[in-house]
């Protein structure tokens, strides 16, 4: 089965739309990384100040490789690279168990 990394952001409120616009403009690379599934970017709505990065993979293999190469490369820069919009992060992983897709008729 799939793995899920879901990173765990803490975004200060000022720094929301940063983060956003940040992630809107990405370059895209995880799409065309091999073992890559699904991405999705959680806005939190229940007042913490958590964002969740969520990714799927075909194994931890397929993660790491993405991390040590495109995913490296995206996130080097010198020392005109804008500060983040996070003040942390942590990175969960989980293993898919079960899932679910919705009925056809």
């Amino acid at each position: 089965m799939s793995i899920v990394k879901i990173n765990v952001l803490t975004v200060p409120a000022e720094q929301r739309e940063t983060l956003e616009k940040r992630f809107a403009s990405r370059a895209g690379l995880v799409e065309s990384a091999d073992g890559f599934e699904w991405f999705e970017l959680l806005r939190p709505v229940d007042g913490t100040d958590n964002y969740l990065v969520y990714t799927r993979w075909r194994d931890e293999e397929s993660f790491q490789a993405w991390m040590e190469g495109s995913m490296k490369e995206a996130h080097q820069g010198g020392s005109d690279r804008p500060k983040p919009a996070a003040s942390g992060s942590t990175v969960w992983t989980m293993e898919v168990l079960q899932q679910a897709e919705p009925k056809s008729d």
